[in-house]
Formats: structure tokens, sequence, C-alpha cells
């Protein structure tokens, strides 16, 4: 009995975009702190205004502040204190994080793993991503934690609209290996990548990050000067992958030299010492943006 042929991939992932937008969405106040720190006019003042609206959302961030996260000295007792000593990018990733940790729920994605699994694995990327960029003492590491923490954004697509498909995908990938995107594309007509990069720019990430979230797995695909961020994730994601942190089915079959480090000049040496350290920091940090 022959199956009729899916819809193209355009086709599936602007419906699914349209689906997935009455079903999951970034909290108001989580949009409105990204469109005013990537206006490049807005101040400091404008962003303490618009998250004091917002208790739960104070506490969480200034959890986070306080912590050896950023090991800033004393305690920080007020978010006007915090964006002054983080900067507007820090405290916007950390309000961000708060609100994703949220979306990562639901229905088991397959045997063994969960929607927590998923987010514990954003988180861990996030992380890594962050050590990477430090160790190559680029000016990016904050830009690095966003972009780690929505790398699988279109897992959260797939997770609402095609939940039996994604656990299929799942199930043949942990049984039988193999390119995870490459799954995806024959059961579900497209992947994960291009579903999160979709989401991204309906949330306005900066483009940046959508990049990172539609060739996190080829980032060799990209020009030069749009390459250095999506490798250091393409890179964090394997080694998370690798390091069995959280849901590691996406990229457990991909390795460094694929990512193409080497083209970036991220020394092999920074990798192994991010990697060997990765434990521990995943350890220390994992619980402060553990979902609520």
């Amino acid at each position: 009995m022959s199956t009729a042929p899916l819809p193209d991939s355009t086709t599936i992932v602007r419906d699914a975009i349209r689906k997935v937008s009455s079903i999951a969405t970034l909290p108001e106040i989580t949009t409105q702190v990204i469109s005013t720190v990537e206006n490049p006019n807005s101040t400091a003042k404008q962003l303490h205004q618009i998250i004091s609206h917002d208790p739960a959302l104070v506490t969480r961030i200034l959890k986070v502040v306080n912590s050896a996260f950023y090991g800033l000295p004393g305690q920080i007792g007020s978010i006007e204190r915090a964006i002054v000593l983080l900067g507007l990018n820090a405290v916007k990733n950390i309000a961000i994080a708060a609100s994703l940790g949220q979306l990562f729920r639901g229905a088991a994605l397959c045997d063994g793993y969960s929607p927590r699994d998923l987010w514990t694995h954003c988180i861990a990327v996030a992380i890594t991503a962050r050590a990477l960029a430090r160790e190559m003492k680029l000016p990016i590491a904050d830009e690095a934690f966003l972009a780690g923490m929505i790398h699988d954004l279109g897992m959260i697509v797939s997770l609402q609209v095609h939940p039996d498909k994604l656990r299929e995908v799942c199930q043949k990938a942990h049984q039988d290996g193999g390119d995870f995107c490459a799954i995806e594309q024959e059961l579900i007509g497209t992947d994960h990548a291009q579903l999160g990069m979709a989401l991204a720019e309906a949330w306005k990430f900066p483009r940046p990050c959508q990049l990172v979230a539609g060739y996190h797995h080829r980032p060799t695909d990209l020009a030069d000067n749009n390459r250095i961020l999506v490798t250091l994730v393409a890179v964090a994601d394997v080694l998370c992958c690798q390091g069995g942190q959280g849901f590691h089915l996406t990229a457990q079959h991909q390795n460094l030299a694929e990512m193409g480090a080497d083209q970036i000049q991220l020394d092999p040496a920074a990798i192994e010492r991010v990697k060997t350290a990765l434990p521990q920091l995943v350890g220390q940090t994992q619980t402060l943006f553990a979902a609520a």
C-alpha cells in the first residue's frame, strides 16, 4: 500500500508555525524585553520598568544574578543594579530562560525522554557555548548563551504540532541511530532546524539566533561572516549530546570535524578543556534555569 507524499517542506513549516502560535507563545513581557534590548536606542531604565511589572520574573533573575554563574561580588538586591552590572543583554537572556523553560512541557518525546530533558539539553548547550566563547576570548559570551538556549526551538514546534511523528522519529533515532534531521525529513517532511529558524523569526529573536536555530547541524553551509556563533553552538551541541546531557539524540552521531571548528580557529585544546569541565559547569548552573 503506497503512502501519500508529504507536502513540500515550506508548506509544512508555514502550517506548523501558524498552529504552534496558537498553542505556545512567549509571554508578552518577554517579547517586550527582547524588542527593548534589540532597540539600540533603549535604556537600562526602560528595561527595568518592563521587568519590574513581573515579580516572579524579578525573583528568578535575581536568583541567577546572585549565583556562582556570574560570580559578582556581594548580593545584588535590585533589577536596576543587576542591569548596571551585567548589561541589558545578560538580563534579557535570563528573562528569556525563565520564560522558555515553561514551554518545554507536555507528553513524553519518546520512551526515556521528556520535554524537561530537552530543556536540560538546551541549557547545557547554552552553558557550553558560553564557555567556548570565553575560551576564545570572544566578546559574544552572552550571545552564545542565548543562541545555545534556543538552538532546538524547532523541537517545541514538533512536540506541539506533530507529537506522534516526533515520537516515531525519536524511537527510530534511538533504535537505529543515523542522522536525526534526515529521519525527521523522512517522517515529518521537514526538520527541527527549519522549524526552529521559522519560529525564532516569528518570535523576533535576533538574526544570529535565527541562523543558529536553522544551521546548528550544518554550520559550514553558511558564509564565513555568519559562521562563528553557529559553529560555537554546533560544537557545544555535539559535546552535550555525546556527553549525554539531557535529550541527546539530535547530534549524538555527529562529530566535531563536521562542525568546522578549525575554520573559526577554535583551538582543540580549548574544546577539550570545556569538554572536561562540562559535567561541573552544567551541574553548578542547570538548576538555576530549570522550568518552574
